[in-house]
């Protein structure tokens, strides 16, 4: 992308809207390092207006009144038009945060586009009202839309994480103020176009980019009834502690450290072509990112050669070029963080095996080489904390207890895998790791499935009938002695 990509208005209730404030969002292209585009910084006002919007609009509106074959109907036109133009939000993503190409087509908008999908799927089945009997008598229990929404999503996978809380949201009979990152907000833009054309009511959504101290206004709004955010472990701590004072509801889907556990069984071509994508995937910017390769010792040199021979394979170049694997970092800062992780491995003893540095092919531009240490330990801060960007570990272990052991000691606990020639023996693994999710001789996540994290990855589930419950608030009525349903 050469032209400069500019929008002088914000996203308010489903019209563009000239800004409260005058602050301006700068997207510098982490590829050229040049201005890629500019829009709009809301401001404090600005969030008022959306809320207030979003407030009339489902204390009033048609939208949680309407039925919902009628809602469904209108969520399948935005997941149509995400379908009609994929190519073109996955070139803009792409050139917003460095994501390679090939991934953004795959993962940012047609894996978006699934996610909007299994969510009407999941609607169409979903229980809104069923009668039980109870201890006293007959009574009804109702689901109902939970009100206003702030959606706070993260940059590296801007559209998959809108999907993941607009999609349940709208479907459910919430109205929502979506809140994009300042590294990657135009595609929101795009996102809003859509939306407005499928026929979304007015107020039902509003797209706010802002900073940091405007974010914290939204989460912190009276009018939200339920905050669901994607980001970091200290932002989501923020978050909550923020949105605590309201007692408002939040869903966090946060970070991970997730473990790869290749059993001493394991088919070697198979668990390093499944690994090693899984691994780097997004530049390694991706809180599911198998980031921890555990080896058994009674194979590691061999495991050991080989990833780092696939690591060293990796085609590092433009974001936007098809070839690509690994991209550039989204921000310099994400840079320098990734650098700084790796002298830490390096000073505390791991051996580095791959990488290290920028790429001798790029003079200008956020990029980390695919880097991999290995005999680390799990002790070791690059094995405790999540780097986010493209840094794996290979971590080794005597027998399967320990292997177990070490994938669990963890702070965090979203993601994980095992690969096995005995996939019933992995199942076992699987009950035995404390993640949210988890998979055997494959990285999946199923958009029909529940999906978020323990401990310090996140509360609630995104995905499937879980995540459109999050949406939804239960009431119960008592229904009077002898009542029999006509």
């Amino acid at each position: 992308m050469t032209d400069l990509v500019e929008h002088g208005q914000l996203f308010i209730g489903g019209e563009l809207t000239d800004p409260l404030g005058k602050d301006v969002i700068e997207v510098v292209s982490p590829h050229t390092e040049e201005l890629l585009g500019r829009v709009p910084g809301a401001s404090r006002g600005d969030v008022d207006r959306a809320v207030a919007a979003a407030r009339r609009a489902f204390d009033e509106g048609p939208w949680p009144r309407a039925t919902p074959d009628e809602r469904i109907a209108v969520v399948t036109r935005i997941k149509d038009g995400i379908a009609a133009r994929h190519e073109e939000l996955a070139r803009l993503i792409s050139a917003e945060n460095g994501s390679p190409y090939s991934w953004s087509v795959l993962a940012q908008a047609l894996g978006a586009m699934m996610v909007w999908d299994a969510a009407v799927a999941v609607a169409r089945d979903h229980p809104r009202e069923e009668r039980r009997n109870g201890v006293l008598g007959k009574i009804l229990v109702r689901r109902e839309p939970v009100g206003v929404v702030a959606a706070v999503v993260p940059w590296n996978v801007p559209q998959f994480t809108a999907a993941a809380k607009l999609a349940p949201a709208l479907l459910a009979g919430c109205t929502v103020v979506l809140k994009p990152s300042p590294e990657a907000p135009l595609d929101a833009y795009v996102l809003g176009e859509i939306a407005r054309e499928a026929g979304l009511p007015d107020g039902v959504l509003s797209i706010l980019p802002a900073d940091r101290e405007v974010s914290e206004y939204l989460v912190g709004h009276p009018g939200v009834d339920r905050v669901s955010f994607t980001g970091s472990v200290a932002a989501g701590k923020r978050v909550m502690e923020v949105a605590a004072r309201n007692l408002t509801r939040v869903t966090l889907e946060l970070g991970g450290k997730s473990a790869a556990v290749v059993l001493p069984d394991a088919d070697l071509a198979a668990a390093v072509a499944g690994i090693v994508p899984a691994a780097w995937m997004n530049n390694g910017q991706a809180c599911v990112a198998q980031t921890r390769i555990l080896l058994p010792r009674s194979r590691y040199d061999e495991f050991a050669d080989a990833f780092a021979a696939a690591a060293g394979a990796l085609v590092v170049g433009d974001p936007l070029d098809p070839a690509t694997q690994v991209g550039p970092l989204v921000t310099e800062r994400q840079r320098r963080r990734s650098l700084d992780y790796i002298r830490t491995g390096q000073e505390e003893g791991a051996k580095l095996l791959v990488g290290g540095g920028r790429p001798a092919s790029r003079d200008r531009g956020w990029y980390v080489e695919p880097t991999l240490f290995g005999e680390v330990g799990n002790g070791m801060r690059i094995a405790r904390e999540e780097i986010f960007g493209p840094v794996v570990c290979l971590l080794p272990y005597g027998d399967e207890s320990e292997a177990v052991r070490i994938a669990n000691d963890s702070d965090y606990g979203l993601s994980g895998s095992v690969w096995t020639a005995d996939v019933e023996h992995g199942i076992g693994i699987a009950r035995q790791v404390r993640t949210g999710s988890y998979s055997v001789n494959a990285f999946s996540l199923d958009m029909l499935g529940p999906f978020g994290g323990r401990k310090n990855s996140g509360l609630g589930r995104e995905f499937g009938p879980e995540g459109h419950d999050e949406f939804l608030e239960y009431q119960t009525v008592h229904l009077p002695s002898g009542y029999e349903e006509a």
